[in-house]
């Protein structure tokens, strides 16, 4: 994989740094002029460059707009870079708790997410455009850490004129991309900031290696995951008439029986309980589970099972889910119980802000709803769809109260 390529820092151990700062600003200068530069820009540096010329960005460019509190909220909770936001603070401490660097977490498209500093430091970078919510992508501000590690795909230290844009030539940055293990696609970048002169050699590489604990991190989430799901799904896979597996959402395999042994199905992006091409295996009948889904080798000749969905009220809220595979249980939350009982109640879906105003009373409140339905979807994932937020095709809704007699159906969808 590119970050597996170690990366170059952009100052050498026992050079000067202010010799070299002086040879990057005739570079620069030449660069961008179109005169011969007296050296050429180190590789990552120079196809950067040649990338961000090709948007037209200007030397003196000033930025895309900030984010607004509310699009900020929206772009954290999706991120899925919150939960690493801790352990990066902490690893990276050291780099930071002298005041002479700010550490930086931006999302894949290159959004400032988090900052953490002093207040000296981060006053500095206000100057610069460098807040939460601003953009530091290649298109937005040229070559920067942040930007320039997401285009490449590896860790990346820019210093002084190696930047694009002339504002930046007094700072140096320190950034690597973080991957997601479960999808392999890039989450976001975590970067280590400050004036010019705090450049050192070994930042990069612990910049680097804390990019990499972030990732093993998720890798262990993601087998936690996999070993829920493998214990609710093996008593209902034994109980299954035919070949079957049981998958998270990303289609790793947790468990299976009666089929070849695979790693992963491809699950289609907009999976729903139904019937569905899988490749490599053809149709099949997708049943959810917690946190996964139930894959059933389908039976052509026979129409898709429904699923049904028993929502249980009372001091202590349960669903059970049942389908041809078996029945499972999850003990919702209260909070998420009323958004099930919500969602039963409205069949035709509501939106992020109808959902804010009739659980909180505001509909401004949509992040905080977004973000519920979210944690909701996490365990329930495979009965609810959004935009607007229901439940699912295939899922017959019933609602009992404690009293066992005190059953009502709702429609089908």
């Amino acid at each position: 994989m590119p970050h597996a390529v170690p990366p170059e820092p952009a100052l050498a151990a026992g050079d000067d740094p202010r010799a070299h700062a002086a040879v990057l600003h005739a570079v620069y200068d030449a660069s961008m002029t179109g005169g011969r530069p007296p050296a050429r820009p180190r590789s990552v540096i120079g196809e950067s460059w040649d990338r961000v010329r090709q948007t037209g960005l200007r030397p003196d460019s000033t930025g895309d707009p900030v984010l607004d509190t509310v699009d900020l909220e929206q772009r954290r909770s999706e991120s899925g870079l919150t939960e690493l936001l801790a352990p990066l603070m902490h690893h990276l401490d050291t780099l930071i708790v002298d005041g002479e660097n700010i550490l930086v977490v931006a999302d894949a498209g290159g959004r400032v997410l988090w900052r953490n500093g002093v207040n000296r430091v981060l006053h500095r970078a206000d100057r610069l455009g460098f807040t939460e919510g601003a953009s530091w992508a290649e298109d937005s501000v040229g070559t920067n850490a942040i930007g320039t590690a997401l285009a490449s795909g590896r860790a990346v230290q820019v210093f002084s004129a190696e930047h694009f844009v002339r504002t930046h030539h007094e700072w140096t940055c320190a950034g690597a991309p973080i991957r997601d293990p479960r999808s392999g696609r890039v989450l976001g970048a975590v970067d280590v900031s400050g004036p010019a002169a705090t450049i050192h050699p070994t930042t990069l590489a612990l910049v680097d290696t804390v990019a990499r604990l972030a990732e093993s991190e998720l890798r262990e989430h993601h087998r936690a995951g996999l070993d829920a799901l493998r214990a609710v799904a093996a008593p209902i896979l034994a109980r299954s008439a035919g070949p079957a597996f049981a998958v998270d959402a990303y289609g790793w395999v947790a468990a299976l029986d009666g089929v070849d042994p695979r790693a992963r199905l491809t699950i289609p992006g907009t999976a729903s309980a139904g019937r569905h091409r899988v490749q490599g295996i053809g149709d099949c009948d997708l049943e959810p589970l917690p946190g996964g889904w139930l894959v059933r080798v389908a039976d052509i000749a026979a129409e898709p099972d429904l699923v049904q969905v028993e929502l249980v009220d009372g001091p202590q809220p349960l669903v059970r889910v049942s389908g041809a595979g078996g029945t499972w249980v999850h003990r919702p939350t209260p909070r998420h119980a009323q958004l099930l009982r919500l969602l039963a109640d409205h069949p035709e879906g509501l939106t992020a802000a109808e959902v804010a105003a009739r659980v909180f009373g505001d509909p401004s409140r949509r992040i905080t709803a977004r973000s519920e339905m979210s944690r909701l979807r996490k365990h329930l994932g495979g009965l609810l769809a959004a935009n607007p937020y229901r439940f699912a095709g295939h899922v017959v809704v019933l609602r009992t109260d404690d009293d066992p007699g005190a059953r009502r159906r709702q429609p089908s969808r």
